[in-house]
């Protein structure tokens, strides 16, 4: 599906801090993806910054969180994942959550930065009647976030 691509850098706890991305140089990826890697860092604003920082100008950034009313359901620390350290919401007045980030917030500090592409909302298969449980244990529901940057 990518036939261009070269090579894949994976990117684990092994392979250092991922909200600071030490070792990695400025201008080094094409694109970043990072999929429910956000909410696990201590500050995803920092985070983000690093991660624009090592994408080269015209590259992109892929990036996937859980959505609190969907994933943590209004329960946190997150009852699915204690590890959460934020949970994240596309744009709301107020949240429930005392760790909230407003995805328009925090794309807001880089947009001098950044080409804003996408951001939605991925709830296919999500049963919104379906009492408090993880849906995404199943195949078939998302309960997240994703947007898209360009970075300029």
């Amino acid at each position: 599906m990518f036939p261009f691509i070269q090579s894949i850098v994976h990117w684990d706890i092994e392979d250092g801090d991922a909200m600071l991305m030490e070792t990695v140089a400025d201008n080094s990826y094409d694109f970043l993806h990072s999929s429910h890697c956000l909410e696990h860092l201590t500050d995803p604003y920092i985070g983000l910054e690093n991660w624009i920082r090592i994408v080269k100008s015209g590259g992109f950034l892929i990036v996937t969180v859980p959505d609190e009313d969907l994933y943590e359901q209004r329960i946190f620390p997150s009852k699915f994942n204690p590890d959460h350290k934020f949970t994240f919401t596309i744009s709301k007045n107020s949240s429930w959550s005392p760790a909230s980030v407003n995805i328009f917030d925090l794309l807001e500090k880089f947009n001098s930065a950044v080409r804003i592409i996408k951001i939605e909302l991925l709830d296919s298969g999500f049963d919104y009647n379906m009492p408090t449980t993880d849906q995404t244990l199943g195949l078939f529901s998302e309960s997240a976030i994703e947007f898209i940057l360009e970075k300029i």
